[in-house]
């Protein structure tokens, strides 16, 4: 990535990457990636599958490039999509889930997500532990806004932005969310 696209602003590198300026949407990618790994790893809890999904997130960017909106945040709108892709992630994950039950156990080897269970043992602090269950234990209607503006850093319009929802919205949603994790006394 070139110098000058790193100092641009996102929408200036939008028109650059639609009108086919070779890295910029490199330049993106570069700018957001980490942000979105660690909003996606918040959901999944799983870093390679976290990794997959920034990828098929950015994919998928960069295919809707032109229906982006210069006016708002794309950071935001970035963010939208790849709660979107946690969405049909865990989806897929219940469907396996499911299928390994009723399907008969030879099935259900081929289908089976065995890290799910590795999951907790990478985990070595209690406290850490708790917060990561009280937070599973939220509604992903809660849980999302509290990620996006209490981890990542977005503005409530931002997370509003990326979860179509109004910033009032959020803004109770993320009140709602800490006075059930004051419940859970984390």
């Amino acid at each position: 990535m070139s110098r000058d696209l790193a100092a641009l602003p996102d929408g200036d590198l939008v028109a650059l990457a639609l009108a086919g300026r070779p890295g910029a949407y490199a330049a993106i990618v570069t700018r957001h990636k980490q942000a979105l790994y660690r909003l996606i790893l918040a959901h999944v809890r799983d870093a390679d599958e976290a990794l997959d999904l920034v990828q098929e997130s950015f994919v998928a960017g960069h295919g809707a490039l032109s229906r982006f909106d210069a006016s708002r945040s794309l950071r935001a709108w970035l963010s939208r999509i790849a709660l979107n892709k946690c969405r049909d992630w865990a989806r897929r994950r219940r469907v396996r889930a499911m299928l390994s039950r009723v399907l008969p156990v030879d099935t259900v080897e081929a289908i089976a997500d065995d890290r799910i269970d590795g999951e907790a043992a990478a985990i070595e602090r209690d406290s850490l532990a708790r917060t990561l269950a009280a937070l599973d234990a939220l509604p992903e209607g809660l849980r999302a806004p509290l990620i996006l503006c209490a981890v990542e850093g977005l503005s409530q319009a931002e997370a509003a932005e990326a979860l179509g929802l109004s910033a009032k919205a959020v803004e109770l949603r993320i009140r709602r969310a800490r006075a059930a994790l004051r419940e859970t006394r984390i």
